[in-house]
Order: C-alpha cells, then structure tokens, then sequence
C-alpha cells in the first residue's frame, strides 16, 4: 500500500488523527546542487513519481510536455517537474531556485533545487541558507567537476552539517561499484577541508530510478538505504541550538492600554515564565512575566516557535533588540568579520557604503578591508583587490552604530545578513558573521564606537583614480618604526625633501610634534601608546584620501599596533601601508641620545620608555629594513625612492 493510499485511509477513519499526526512531523529542508546536467532536477522528479507524491493532472502535463521538451530517450522526463521556466525547459537546465513541498509518513519535506552553471552560484547560496542537508549530485562519467567543489563548500560555508553524495547516472557506467568507490574516495580527499561533520555516499540512477526511492536491483553490491530512506531517517535534529536563548524582537504588540508584548520568532534556545532576560543592545534586565502564542500562554517556548513574551518592568524594548539571558548575550561591536557571497554586477570595492539587514535590524555598513577571497577549487585564500559577482571571500565590516549578533556558525538566525546597495535597492551580498575574538567586554569608547548614532559616512565624488592623476602618483604611508634615537626623524625628514624636490605632495607626521597637539591628552601605557597610533593611522587615511604621499616618524613598539595601524590605512586601498623598519642597535641609539632620555630612564626618572623599562617588539614582515649604524641616510632615501617607483607608487621617469 502506498504513502497515498494510507493517508486516504486514514482521512476517511479519523480526519483528527491524521490532522494530529502531520502537525506532530518534523521538516528537513535540503537542496540539490551539483555541476551542470549532474541530473539534480530529475532526482526530485523520480523522488515525487515513485513516491506517488504527485497530482494526477500535474502528471498528465509532464508526460504532455515530455514529448516537446524532454530530453531524455523516456517518455517521461522527470526534471521537468522542476524545472517551471520555459527557459528551462527549452535548455534542459536550471536557472532560477525552484522550491518543492512533500511529505511522507515520516517527515515533512522542502526542497531547494538550486542551479548548476556557476553564473548562478548566488542562487544557489541563497536557497542554501535554510536548508538542514545537501544532496551534491555526481556524474558517475565525469566524476568531480569544480562546481561541484563549489557548491560544496559553500554548503559548507552556510553551515550545512549533512551532505549526501550522490553519484548519479550509475546505469550510464554499466552499475560498476569500482567507478562509485574511487569517486568517493575521491571527494572525501577533497572533503577533508570542508567544515561538514557528516558526509554520506548513495549509488543512483535518477532516470531508471536506482536507489531514489526503491533498492536498486542493479546494484546488489551496495548495501545501504536508498535517497529518500536516508532522508526520512537522517538525524539533523541535534543542528539545533538550544542553549543559546535569542529572540530578535520584530514587532510590539500593543492592542489595549492593559497589553504591551514584544514579538518575535525564537531563533534558538529555551524561554521560560519567569525567566530573567536582556535586551540587547542597550543591557536592560527584566523578567519574563508571560510567554503569549496563537493557541495561548505558555509556561515556556523554544525555537522556532513564534511568540509574544510580556515583561514585569516597564523596559525599553524596540524592533531591532535581541532578547537572552542575563548570562549568555550576542556579541555587541560595531567592526566584525564576515563572508561575504557577492551577487552583485558591481564589484565590491573597499570603502563602498551598504545597508545591513541582519535578523529585525537595518544598519549602515561601509567595507573595511577585503582580507582575501577564496580559490574554491583548491580551497585556498588569495589576496583580492575586489570581489566581482559570484565571488566569496572574507571581509572586514564596520557598522555605523554598534549593534548585537552571534556568529553564524552559532545562530544563523541572529548571525547571517545581507547587505543592500542604497542607492538602487538590489541584495547586493549574502553575508555570514564569524566567531570575533575579544573585545566583547570593552567599552563603547574602547571599541572605538562613535557616541552618536547619528552620524554616517558620505562617500566623496572624487574618485581615487582622478586623485592620483591630479597628483601624479598613488597616496601611500611609509610607516617608519625604531627605537628613539634609531634616525626615523633625519629620515622622513630627508625623504620628505627629496619628494618635494621631485614635485611629490607629501607630508611627515612626527612622533614628538603630534603629542603637542591631537595626540597632547596621552601618556606612554601601552593602552594610551595604541590610542597615540590608532588616532595616527585615521590621520594618515585621510590624508591618503586626499591623495597626499605621507611619512610618519613613531616608535609605535607594539606588534598589534602597527598592524591595526596597517588595517586602517589599507582600508582604501590594498598596498597603502608600507612598513620600513629602522633597525639601530640600542647602544647605537643610546649614544646618539641628544635630550638625554636614555639617562633619565636608566636612572628611573622616566617610566615606561621604550628599549629599557619598555619593550620594543621587532617588525615581522617589513617591506623594507635599514639599520643606520653604517648606512648614509641619503642611501636609504635612495633605496626608498627606488622602492617606490618600483612598486608603481611614482608613476613618471622624471620621478
């Protein structure tokens, strides 16, 4: 007796039971995805068909359109129950997500058949970021193609924890289990850098209907349960999150003067009556007075049931807030890491301004830094000016006020966004937020947040390129560092005249000359030493903005300084910080010690000086290193003009 048949029985014996027992089914959500013509859309179509899980008349109309834009030697072409477009009819094909609902006796399905060529990889990201599984469909004939690769890493990338392997078209390999076995020893050498914690492996033919719903007797040799066995039996339950209580607040409920809710979808975790909760961001604490749904109160709710929660205090809680407990909160910055999936004809360029959607909250976002995109094929990072369309790769994001999420990897509710271009209103980017490292406990001002939420950036009408025209080279800092007395200043100062010299629009920043003005508020701790920088670094951007050549003249004797001050200044352009480490010896240093300060440190009188009760931690990778023990200065601003020009920061010979 079929699935069909069964439910007809039991709606004609008891319409309740049966009511009851789909309301107390589970939903898996997957996709197919795979390379072109790995057979994604006749999969789903011979699941329905031998799953008698579809309408009559809708039966008679593919088999009637079979005939016209079959592609198959069958009468009945089952990828045409998906493939709805006319286009994809006619090129037998898939180019939009097509959606499709069925249901077993035990378990309730959505599938998301996602497309094939790699001009579509946005698509297929975006039907992948709901789904629990993801079937990656196999030629047998041609084994693993790169896009293949790629939709598996991005299904991996979205947080997919179950893949199924299907290794289609075994009829058209003669059903011979060496090809089945050395394809899947071939992608678990692949798979082996994805983040999939389950991968599973089934023998099929689409077409004739190997193992998709019905054991293949084609294939004695394979053993296990067929596609939809495995999909009615995989457990994925466990995927979610129930320690983690967030509810992003989507709307209040305000139907008398008596009744004020908050409403919202509970994207992971457990709420109780009684509870104590906090709204994020603004760190009020309250407690749970009642947990209101359609069917009325309850004791408690958890994800991903649709509530109204109603609070004992008169608190302030608005559309954006997430609420949680008291000790488990999202995360609260306004800079943060993320992948970024570009959809988007335009390129992502460093500097563009988007608007974030993420959970119930939109926000002004301008791009940081591009810190690499990925070569999906080897799975490998490689630097990146821009990402064009279809690209992925990671980024640096600041937000315009600081605003509260998880991690994706964590809540994907409360952790993906997309970003929106403001000035035509197209998604311009799906987005997933990663695990930040510290900070979390720091103070707005720490954190660099602006104390106004009103303010954003304006985005100039100059471009860079007219910029550099007008000027005649490219805006770069040269980022001198050593010990006092090591000749920082004698250099930039040399430099700073030869450039002039050579009509280049440059300027020094000096350590001494900025603490007599922006900087006069600071001391020489570590924490007042990294704000000195910072503020440096934000100077020295503008002043590249404008198109300026710069040369600053610090100590800055802290590793992670002079890598936040490289990250700033690169945030318009990849190459603008350079880094010449002035490397003197210390004695050399303390000899040349014209003010004295050496002595004075030695003797106690000055604290925290750099070299002796101070350290000073050694550059890494400079682009350039001099020590001036033995060096001429004018040889070394040689060598950095030589430097320059080679890198195509001068654009003239005359320069």
């Amino acid at each position: 007796m079929n699935h069909k048949i069964r439910e007809q029985d039991l709606i004609r014996s008891d319409v309740h039971a049966y009511l009851k027992h789909h309301e107390e089914k589970d939903m898996l959500r997957f996709l197919t995805a795979g390379s072109v013509d790995d057979g994604k859309s006749t999969l789903i179509g011979r699941l329905l068909y031998d799953s008698k899980l579809i309408y009559e008349d809708q039966l008679a109309s593919v088999f009637k359109d079979s005939k016209v834009y079959g592609h198959t030697d069958e009468k009945f072409d089952p990828a045409l129950l998906t493939d709805g477009l006319k286009a994809e009819r006619e090129q037998g094909i898939t180019i939009d997500v097509a959606y499709r609902y069925f249901s077993t006796d035990k378990r309730n399905f959505i599938i998301c058949d996602c497309p094939g060529h790699e001009q579509y990889t946005r698509n297929m990201a975006t039907g992948a970021s709901h789904c629990n599984l993801a079937i990656i469909l196999i030629d047998a004939r041609r084994g693993i193609l790169p896009q293949s690769k790629r939709h598996s890493f991005i299904a991996s990338l979205l947080g997919i924890k179950h893949l199924l392997i299907a290794v289609n078209k075994m009829d058209a390999a003669d059903y011979d289990e060496a090809v089945f076995e050395q394809i899947c020893k071939n992608y678990l050498g692949f798979a082996a850098k994805l983040d999939v914690s389950d991968i599973h492996f089934i023998p099929i033919s689409a077409l004739k209907g190997d193992n998709v719903v019905n054991r293949s007797k084609n294939m004695p040799w394979f053993q296990g349960s067929p596609v939809l066995s495995y999909l009615e039996n995989v457990q994925v339950a466990a995927d979610t999150n129930l320690i983690d209580f967030r509810l992003p607040v989507q709307t209040i409920i305000r139907p008398n003067l008596d009744f004020r809710g908050f409403a919202g979808t509970i994207s992971s975790g457990i709420i109780r009556k009684g509870d104590t909760i906090r709204v994020n961001p603004s760190g009020h604490t309250t407690k749970v007075k009642s947990i209101t749904t359609f069917d009325g109160d309850l004791p408690e709710a958890f994800a991903p049931m649709a509530v109204t929660i109603t609070t004992e205090d008169e608190v302030d809680i608005s559309r954006g807030d997430i609420l949680s407990k008291v000790n488990n909160r999202p995360q609260l910055r306004s800079e943060f890491d993320a992948h970024l999936v570009w959809m988007d004809e335009k390129p992502l360029i460093p500097g563009n301004n988007y608007l974030m959607k993420c959970g119930t909250s939109q926000i002004p976002v301008s791009v940081e830094i591009i810190r690499y995109k990925f070569n999906i094929n080897e799975l490998a990072r490689e630097e990146a000016i821009q990402l064009d369309v279809n690209a992925i790769g990671r980024v640096k994001l600041r937000a315009h006020r600081p605003f509260s999420f998880d991690s994706y990897l964590r809540n994907r509710a409360t952790g993906a966004f997309i970003l929106i271009d403001s000035f035509n209103n197209n998604t311009a980017a799906a987005g997933m937020i990663l695990e930040q490292q510290g900070d979390d406990n720091k103070s707005p001002k720490e954190l660099n947040i602006p104390a106004s939420k009103n303010i954003r950036h304006e985005a100039t009408r100059i471009s860079q390129q007219q910029r550099e025209q007008l000027m005649g080279h490219k805006p770069v800092t040269i980022w001198l560092t050593g010990l006092s007395g090591s000749g920082k200043s004698v250099i930039s100062q040399l430099l700073e005249e030869e450039l002039v010299r050579r009509n280049i629009k440059s300027y020094v920043l000096d350590g001494d000359n900025i603490r007599h003005g922006l900087n006069s508020d600071l001391g020489f701790s570590p924490n007042d030493r990294g704000e000195n920088i910072r503020r440096i670094a934000e100077v020295a951007r503008l002043m590249n903005d404008a198109g300026l050549l710069v040369i600053t003249a610090f100590i800055s004797p802290y590793k992670k300084d002079r890598l936040r001050a490289r990250e700033i200044i690169n945030q318009r352009g990849k190459e603008r910080f350079i880094e010449v480490y002035i490397n003197t010896p210390l004695n050399v240093c303390e000899k040349r010690d014209v003010k004295g300060l050496y002595a004075k440190a030695r003797k106690g009188e000055i604290q925290d000086f750099t070299g002796v009760n101070a350290p000073y931690e050694t550059p890494e990778r400079p682009e350039i290193i001099y020590n001036t023990e033995n060096t001429n200065p004018l040889t070394i601003i040689k060598n950095i003009l030589s430097y320059l020009k080679n890198s195509n920061v001068l654009f003239f010979p005359d320069q």
